[in-house]
């Protein structure tokens, strides 16, 4: 295998692990944006809490990383509904600086509650045994855990593309996104729809960030250092669609990884350049409601 082409390969397989956490924790921000039209800043806050139990789970207690997975997506799931239920609804429908003040206010409380019980330094990520070390594809070796992570990351795509397309509950989400009062015009519970919807964007949130611990760090600091990663795919693909966040995250995960690797002096700025060229180009993102 030449050099060149081994390159492109390293840059695809790694740009693709990264383009699957990112999406995994964007897509519930595309969708209750779409949805509530709330600018919640602070949806990264809930990576870093997925991340953080899971690490503590697994390098404190011992817990199995299946289990652990799964604590971290309901305990996130649950966190998110208490705040819904205790802040956000109060300003649904409400002025868009008050909901940039709010959650930015979280992502600072969420700083100093992480620093306070966790310390200020990156939480160490140990993948499970069998997940360690490579895994040989035959012309080349990939990194076992990052393959399971694309893996992984495909099923939960497919998983909730299926259950956003053919459930009834799929069908409720996407015609309150579409048209909200329309929506509550033939029965739709949308108070109950926004809070079950908000919660699953969440417990993917903190699964996403469970999961890609080991690619973007767990520290107090993961909200803010990572926003703009969040924002630049939520914005790219379009508010309230499920394939516009994919296909953003795999141009943004794969891009990023690309430049950073090439031309890694000029770090993100590619990436900003893309993304403010994709806006002008298309303002509403590659797959926003017109």
């Amino acid at each position: 295998m030449s050099n060149t082409f081994a390159a492109f390969v390293s840059i695809g397989f790694h740009g693709l692990a990264f383009a699957m956490v990112l999406y995994l924790i964007s897509v519930g921000l595309s969708v209750t944006m779409g949805m509530m039209g709330f600018v919640n800043l602070a949806h990264g806050v809930f990576a870093m809490l997925g991340g953080y139990v899971l690490t503590s789970l697994m390098s404190r207690m011992g817990v199995p990383f299946g289990l652990a997975l799964i604590a971290a997506f309901l305990a996130t799931a649950l966190g998110s509904l208490i705040l819904e239920r205790l802040l956000y609804r109060r300003l649904y429908g409400g002025d868009e600086l008050d909901q940039v003040l709010l959650t930015m206010g979280l992502i600072f409380m969420s700083v100093a509650a992480a620093t306070y019980v966790w310390g200020p330094l990156q939480q160490p990520m140990h993948p499970p045994r069998w997940l360690s070390g490579q895994l040989d594809f035959g012309f080349r070796s990939f990194p076992g855990y990052r393959s399971f992570l694309i893996l992984c990351g495909a099923g939960l795509v497919i998983g909730l593309w299926l259950g956003l397309e053919r459930t009834r509950f799929g069908m409720k989400v996407r015609a309150a996104v579409d048209n909200l009062r329309m929506a509550q015009s033939v029965g739709i519970n949308t108070s109950r729809l926004f809070a079950l919807t908000f919660a699953l964007g969440s417990g993917l949130a903190g699964l996403g960030g469970a999961l890609g611990a080991d690619l973007l760090a767990i520290n107090p600091s993961y909200a803010l250092d990572n926003l703009v990663y969040f924002l630049i795919v939520v914005a790219v693909g379009g508010l309230g669609s499920i394939r516009g966040p994919f296909i953003a995250a795999v141009l943004i995960g794969i891009a990023d990884t690309g430049f950073k690797y090439l031309l890694p002096e000029l770090g993100a700025f590619f990436i900003y350049a893309l993304t403010m060229a994709l806006l002008l180009w298309r303002p509403r993102g590659l797959f926003g409601r017109a």
